[in-house]
């Protein structure tokens, strides 16, 4: 069993809290825009915010998780996303007619990232256990890979100046 301190319990619990909120706000914003492109970014975000979560949870009921399972995983679901969006860009030139409510939604979910890479980054240097260190590290990582798809999608349909 875990020995969290009361700081470490309250880091972790106000991550679970930046998690439940990233994956309502992204099951949200997909049920709000009508390009399937983006409806696609979202759910596929609040999959990879439920998995955050899960790892939280994990770690609050005393088990940390071991990260080279899953860092395979991720590099599969990197490639995907990577290849996805080289097609996106194949296919035609940057769009930049876009739908107003599209861009706030993107500009939401981009600011949203940024806060919680950061709340991670403070965390980081809060927990004693190394392992824990290196699992809330590897959820920072994606949380701003997270915020590169969005960068992404926002700069090819012409959102982002």
């Amino acid at each position: 069993m875990l020995d969290l301190n009361t700081k470490e319990k309250s880091l972790l619990q106000d991550a679970k809290e930046h998690e439940t909120l990233c994956v309502a706000k992204y099951k949200d914003h997909a049920e709000k825009t009508n390009c399937q492109e983006l409806k696609n970014l979202f759910n596929s975000l609040a999959s990879k915010e439920q998995q955050h979560l899960d790892t939280i949870n994990q770690i609050l009921s005393g088990t940390v998780p071991n990260m080279n399972q899953n860092s395979g995983q991720n590099q599969g679901n990197e490639q995907n996303t990577q290849s996805e969006f080289n097609l996106g860009n194949l296919q035609g030139q940057m769009q930049v007619n876009y739908n107003e409510t599209d861009k706030l939604l993107c500009q939401d979910a981009l600011s949203t990232e940024k806060y919680v890479s950061s709340t991670y980054n403070t965390s980081i240097f809060e927990f004693r256990d190394k392992n824990i260190r290196q699992v809330l590290n590897h959820i920072q990582k994606e949380e701003q890979e997270h915020g590169e798809e969005i960068y992404n999608y926002m700069n090819k349909h012409g959102m982002y100046n």
